[in-house]
């Protein structure tokens, strides 16, 4: 009878072990499906910041494409600009080169007039001092022949 008190209170000690661990089993399973749903929700989570970051990285692609596109149109604008100014660049040089030996054919043109021009003018001045010599001389002779005439008559 002592043995079977010792077996039932050990059974009864055994059996609220059970309940306890059953309890904690309960507890640790409540735990575990907590955590499964949290796994759960974290993967959703994760999917979808996988579905943004691919959305973004596409996004980000795009853009990048299009400023290189950008950078690309406004580096061959900024050379056909280039190119044109270098153009007008010649051709101005090319007028200013002509403009310059026209104006030294002018100056020279010039001057050649003004040679001549002065030499004509000092041929007309001798001229006319010639001129006016003879003038005075007849004139001279003029009166020279009144005088003789008065003096005869």
């Amino acid at each position: 009878q002592e043995e079977k008190k010792q077996l039932t209170l050990k059974v009864e000690e055994l059996e609220r072990k059970l309940e306890s661990t059953n309890a904690q089993n309960i507890e640790f399973l409540q735990v575990i499906a907590k955590r499964e749903e949290s796994i759960h929700q974290c993967q959703l989570r994760l999917e979808e910041k996988s579905r943004e970051c691919s959305s973004l990285a596409r996004q980000l692609e795009m853009a990048i494409e299009d400023a290189k596109r950008q950078v690309e149109q406004a580096r061959e604008r900024v050379v056909s600009r280039e190119r044109a100014a270098q153009s007008k660049v010649l051709d101005l040089e090319t007028q200013l080169s002509r403009n310059k030996t026209e104006l030294n054919q002018l100056r020279r043109s010039k001057e050649d007039a003004e040679r001549r021009y002065e030499s004509r003018l000092q041929d007309l001045r001798d001229r006319l001092e010639q001129s006016e010599s003879t003038n005075r001389s007849m004139q001279n002779y003029v009166q020279f022949l009144k005088s003789s005439y008065d003096n005869v008559f």
